[in-house]
């Protein structure tokens, strides 16, 4: 004769804290919020420079890091990177123009370390 084993179902279920929402985590850590901020102003600036960008250019760039020695556009690869340095001068002349104050702009290419 087989022997069965029940096992009877809990009635207790697991506890799960509420949610907190972005901006009570942000309002709580500092560092978040500095980053918050350095990404939606890098993104502020990324739409500044877009309609800079040739079309088939502007797919294969991305906003990235901002921080105090410059901004940093991420490229798809090295081809891209060549042909958008020769349009850094123009794109910083429109965030001049949109009043953004005067930043280095960085190239860097997306998967590698070195800028």
């Amino acid at each position: 004769m087989a022997s069965h084993f029940h096992r009877r179902a809990s009635s207790v279920s697991p506890v799960t804290p509420a949610a907190m929402g972005m901006s009570q985590v942000l309002s709580q850590s500092a560092p978040l919020a500095r980053l918050f901020a350095l990404m939606r102003e890098s993104n502020a600036r990324f739409d500044a420079v877009r309609p800079h960008l040739p079309g088939a250019l502007a797919t294969h760039v991305k906003p990235g890091p901002l921080d105090e020695n410059g901004w940093s556009l991420i490229v798809a690869n090295a081809a891209v990177a060549a042909k958008l340095r020769h349009l850094v001068p123009r794109l910083e002349a429109a965030l001049a123009d949109a009043g953004w104050p005067t930043t280095p702009i960085r190239l860097k290419v997306a998967g590698t370390s070195a800028g």
